[in-house]
């Protein structure tokens, strides 16, 4: 039993009669760490949070949350908070009045201030007697996470927290957990937005067909061994087409993105070659003033990684 895991799985199989919703899961997710869950519509990544959360049990297999093993009871398992498939809110009653409602069914005696604490903490504190019913979804959204974060979770799971979310709100959610994973709380975040996943995780699991295709850092993804297309904006168009066209390992891209922008070259390359590209940029005294990923490496990955799952069924 490894205390320092919040989450040890290994070989976990779900089923719905003949479907097989998780095949063989191993999974580990150290405390102190966001930790991503990624993966298409119907992968198993549902099934997987409501194991962590105590709604489900698994048929087969080994897990291990917070160092205690999971039983066969439908429980959440002490110290997990969270939510999926969104926040189970009372919409006639108020913020203030969900928290202190939700933390008395859970048996967790809480005073106004620390209700007031974690409203003020995602961002609510404006809203916090209004009633839910009125609420957006961000904003049911980040209800949802103040009530998990009234039971000073040690283990967090949490289903699109990002969705509906506006740029404020984004920002509460960004820093509340990574404050809670800087204090030694472990957190499991599955979303489709990878621009949060790559804000904030340092590893990612992806799962398809109900079989992981990669876990590790996101570092792995962003290996200098898988090509990319990266859209350059230069002071020369023209000139920057003709170096990148005589640069090996580059490759040019009929990109719509270029189509429309006469300024924007599309490339494809590894990162070392575009690095040479760069350098001879400088050197020809051509400004750069755009470098970026026409799609973020852990896009490209999980593009890749799932379709090449789906080809193999």
């Amino acid at each position: 039993m490894d205390t320092r895991l919040a989450i040890r799985a290994r070989g976990i199989t779900r089923c719905f009669g003949e479907v097989v919703a998780l095949d063989g899961i191993d999974l580990d997710v150290e405390q102190g760490q966001i930790h991503g869950l990624v993966g298409p519509n119907g992968a198993g990544k549902t099934t997987l949070l409501g194991l962590l959360l105590g709604l489900a049990v698994a048929d087969s297999g080994s897990l291990e949350i917070l160092g205690t093993p999971v039983g066969r009871a439908l429980a959440a398992p002490d110290g997990v908070a969270g939510f999926v498939d969104g926040p189970g809110l009372y919409p006639s009653l108020t913020a203030r009045q969900n928290l202190a409602a939700l933390a008395a069914l859970r048996g967790h005696g809480t005073r106004t201030g620390e209700i007031d604490d974690v409203l003020d903490q995602v961002g609510l504190t404006d809203v916090a007697d209004d009633r839910a019913r009125g609420f957006s979804l961000g904003m049911r959204q980040r209800l949802g996470l103040a009530a998990a974060l009234l039971t000073r979770p040690r283990l967090l799971v949490l289903d699109e927290p990002s969705n509906g979310l506006d740029p404020a709100g984004k920002k509460h959610v960004h820093g509340v957990l990574t404050r809670l994973a800087a204090d030694g709380t472990g957190v499991v975040l599955s979303s489709h937005r990878m621009d949060d996943l790559e804000a904030l995780c340092s590893e990612v699991t992806i799962i398809a067909t109900g079989r992981i295709v990669f876990s590790g850092p996101l570092s792995k993804l962003a290996a200098e061994n898988r090509e990319l297309d990266y859209r350059l904006r230069t002071s020369d168009p023209e000139a920057a087409r003709r170096l990148a066209a005589d640069t090996a390992g580059i490759r040019i891209a009929d990109d719509a993105v270029a189509r429309r922008d006469t300024e924007a070259l599309v490339v494809r390359a590894l990162v070392p070659a575009l690095d040479e590209l760069v350098v001879r940029l400088v050197r020809g005294g051509i400004a750069l003033r755009e470098l970026a990923p026409v799609v973020s490496p852990l896009e490209a990955a999980f593009l890749a990684l799932t379709e090449q799952r789906e080809d193999a069924r």
